[in-house]
């Protein structure tokens, strides 16, 4: 009997780590079929994380791909812009300046480099990287805040044509804006659970789909890269982790939701380092695509060194590739189940507004939804097969 490939339906805030999965997924075509591509904020907004997925689809030679727009803001708000941490890490077109994109990195409504950087918005609610504008932890990214995009809500998409993709780019998709969200759902009514949902950003798109058609909630297979449970988070308080905090209410309502997730966090991407070694190896194969990859390891390595040279001196953390490897292998780390939450709120009874923690009334309530969450990987296998991958993939 013939063993039918893995359907894999991705949801990327598309920025270095996130280009360098899809690459893995490229190079795992034996063992997955890449049904799709739904782009939206988080490390940039939706429309360069648009622009940059189906660059790096065309960079690749799979046009045939379809790319969606997803969520433009997380559900608390009602407008998103970059912050200056995601740009310090992907870059300000979110592809470790590289330009793969061209100029339609930069979104319509970012703004210039020397821009008036101040946010005035009146009677929205706009999130900075995760941060309520105005909160002394909400930084923007260089010229991301000239003009904000009053951007449509994720619960009531409209067809729009993303302005991204305007000029420049080799792809000339006629994509419907809604159909992001609507074809997730549309995705797991068909398949089930023989699709997996790789969702390497915030959560929002996945609780929007669920939120819109709850009937999808029980055939969902989700594997999600974020949070971390005994690791400290990557965000100004140390607790939360930068996927969780842009959304915490939307990722406390997708572990709740009785969905089958797989958390891969800070606890298991933090031991997979790739190394420079492997950046020199992509890069010495000559190709367009190879100096590409390498380029992007460059960029993250050096920007992640500099962070934290103690963490990360033997290279940049592979938090997205390695969600996209569980997706195909999840035999490459050890889980532990628990009913987990993210926090929402910060404060005394509270805790940390993003921080994901054990949910207390599991330990009562046996039947609440249980979420994987990954704690131990084999990180000698997972980094041979990923450098070994990706150097066919540069060919």
């Amino acid at each position: 009997m013939v063993q039918c490939p893995d359907r894999i339906i991705a949801s990327m805030d598309t920025g270095v780590d996130d280009a360098l999965a899809l690459a893995y997924l490229f190079g795992s075509a034996d063992e997955c079929e890449l049904g799709g591509v739904i782009a939206g904020y988080g490390n940039v907004d939706a429309n360069t994380a648009y622009a940059n997925t189906c660059a790096v689809l065309d960079l690749f030679g799979r046009a045939d791909i379809p790319v969606f727009l997803g969520s433009e803001h997380p559900s608390w708000a009602d407008a998103f812009i970059p912050d200056a941490g995601c740009a310090q890490f992907h870059g300000d077109d979110g592809l470790g300046n590289t330009r793969l994109a061209g100029s339609g990195a930069l979104a319509d409504g970012a703004g210039v480099p020397g821009d008036d950087m101040s946010v005035d918005v009146p009677d929205e609610v706009v999130s900075v990287g995760g941060y309520l504008a105005g909160d002394v932890h909400a930084h923007p990214a260089l010229g991301a805040c000239s003009r904000v995009n009053r951007s449509r809500s994720v619960g009531h998409p409209q067809s729009a044509m993303p302005t991204a993709l305007a000029s420049g780019g080799k792809r000339r998709c006629s994509v419907d804006a809604a159909d992001g969200i609507e074809y997730l759902i549309e995705q797991v009514r068909e398949f089930g659970r023989d699709v997996t949902v790789l969702a390497t950003g915030p959560l929002t798109d996945v609780d929007a789909a669920i939120t819109r058609a709850p009937d999808i909630a029980s055939k969902l297979r989700l594997v999600m890269m974020g949070g971390t449970l005994t690791q400290p988070g990557n965000c100004w308080d140390a607790v939360a982790e930068t996927n969780i905090i842009q959304d915490p209410e939307a990722a406390n309502r997708v572990f709740h939701s009785g969905a089958d997730i797989t958390m891969v966090g800070l606890d298991v991407t933090h031991q997979c380092l790739l190394p420079q070694s492997a950046a020199d190896r992509w890069r010495a194969t000559g190709t367009k695509r190879g100096r590409f990859l390498a380029d992007l390891a460059d960029f993250s390595i050096k920007a992640n060194l500099e962070a934290d040279p103690a963490l990360f001196s033997g290279g940049m953390p592979l938090h997205d590739p390695l969600a996209a490897a569980v997706a195909l292998d999840s035999s490459l780390v050890d889980c532990f189940d628990l009913a987990l939450r993210a926090e929402t709120n910060t404060g005394d009874f509270n805790g940390v507004r993003g921080r994901t923690t054990g949910d207390p009334v599991g330990l009562v309530n046996h039947s609440m939804p249980h979420v994987h969450v990954a704690l131990g990987v084999d990180s000698e296998r997972f980094l041979d097969e990923f450098v070994e991958r990706m150097a066919e993939v540069c060919r």
